[in-house]
């Protein structure tokens, strides 16, 4: 059985309201967990902007090079 399989059992024996409860723990957790992430991408796009590594496009230049990317992704030097 794994662990997934184990978590669920044991949450289905929690009364209803500890079920509920549990649930919104992990929408909280979870919520927050991809604010972390958010905030670490974001943290590393500023440093590489600053160190230069990014270079500024308006945002046509931005979508002309993503559409050229999706018509020839295996062409795309990223």
């Amino acid at each position: 059985m794994s662990n997934l399989d184990k978590v669920l059992d044991a949450a289905m024996e929690l009364p209803l309201e500890q079920q509920e409860m549990l649930m919104q723990i992990l929408k909280n957790r979870i919520a927050e967990s991809r604010r972390s992430e958010i905030a670490r991408d974001a943290a590393t796009s500023i440093a590489e902007f600053q160190a230069g590594k990014l270079k500024v496009q308006t945002a046509a230049e931005a979508i002309q090079e993503l559409r050229e990317y999706l018509k020839n992704p295996s062409e795309a030097d990223v």
